[in-house]
C-alpha cells in the first residue's frame, strides 16, 4: 500500500486491475490532478465525459457516481470523496493552452503532453487523449448564462478521492501544470493502489 508522488507539472501511467482502489491524494492542498482511464485490454475504449454526464444525469460527480467509457461501460466508481468538487468539462492543458491563456508565461507541454508521454508505452496515441476527469478542479458554471470560471481548488492538505476499477484499466494521472487551475502555484500529487476489501482505510499521513 505504498504511496507514490507525482512531481509538480508531471504525469505517470500505470495499470489498475478490476476491483482495486485508486487513491488520488492532495498532500499540500490546492492542487489539481488530471485522470484518464483506458480499457487495459483495448485502449480504444476510453473515459468519456459525455457518456458519464448522460448516464449519471449530473455534471457534479462525487461519491456513488460512476465514470463511463465511450462504449457505455462503467470504468470507475467513486467510493469516497473528501472534497466534492471536480471538473469533467475541460480538456487537459497543453502547449496551445499556454499560448492562448498565458501568452506572457513560458510555454509548457502541460497535462496533455505529460499524459501523452506517460501513456505512449501502453499504445495510446495523442489523438486518443480525451477530456480528463480533473480531480479537485474547481470550475463553477453560472446557471443563468452557462459561463464557466476556473477558480483555485478547495482541496486541503490530505484530501483524497478514492475510486474502484470496474474493469482492468490503464490509468494516466498528473499533477496539473496550468496556472489558473491551481491558484498560481504548482504542487505534487500523491496516489496509491489498494486491493479489494480496503474501501474504508485511511490514506497515509
Amino acid at each position: 500500500m505504498s504511496s507514490f508522488r507525482i512531481a509538480p507539472r508531471s504525469g505517470v501511467a500505470f495499470r489498475l486491475n478490476k476491483g482495486e482502489y485508486l487513491d488520488v491524494i492532495d498532500p499540500d492542498g490546492g492542487q489539481v490532478s488530471d485522470l484518464l482511464a483506458y480499457n487495459g485490454e483495448d485502449v480504444r475504449e476510453v473515459l468519456s465525459n459525455g457518456r458519464t454526464f448522460d448516464y449519471e444525469e449530473t455534471i457534479r460527480l462525487s461519491t456513488g457516481n460512476r465514470l463511463w467509457s465511450n462504449r457505455s461501460n462503467p470504468m470507475l466508481t467513486i467510493v469516497d470523496d473528501t472534497v466534492g468538487s471536480h471538473d469533467f468539462l475541460l480538456t487537459p492543458c497543453s502547449e496551445d493552452t499556454f499560448r492562448h491563456f498565458y501568452p506572457d508565461k513560458p510555454v509548457h507541454r502541460g497535462c496533455f503532453g505529460n499524459l501523452a508521454a506517460a501513456l505512449a508505452p501502453f499504445g495510446v496515441e495523442k489523438d486518443a487523449i480525451p477530456c480528463a476527469f480533473n480531480v479537485f478542479m474547481n470550475v463553477p458554471v453560472d446557471q443563468a448564462t452557462g459561463k464557466i470560471e476556473v477558480l483555485p481548488p478547495t482541496s486541503k492538505s490530505g484530501d483524497r478521492l478514492r475510486l474502484q476499477a470496474e474493469m482492468d484499466l490503464v490509468i494516466g494521472l498528473t499533477a496539473c501544470s496550468a496556472y489558473a487551475s491551481n491558484g498560481g502555484t504548482f504542487k505534487p500529487i500523491d496516489y496509491r493502489v489498494l486491493p479489494n476489501g480496503t474501501e474504508h482505510s485511511q490514506p497515509p499521513v
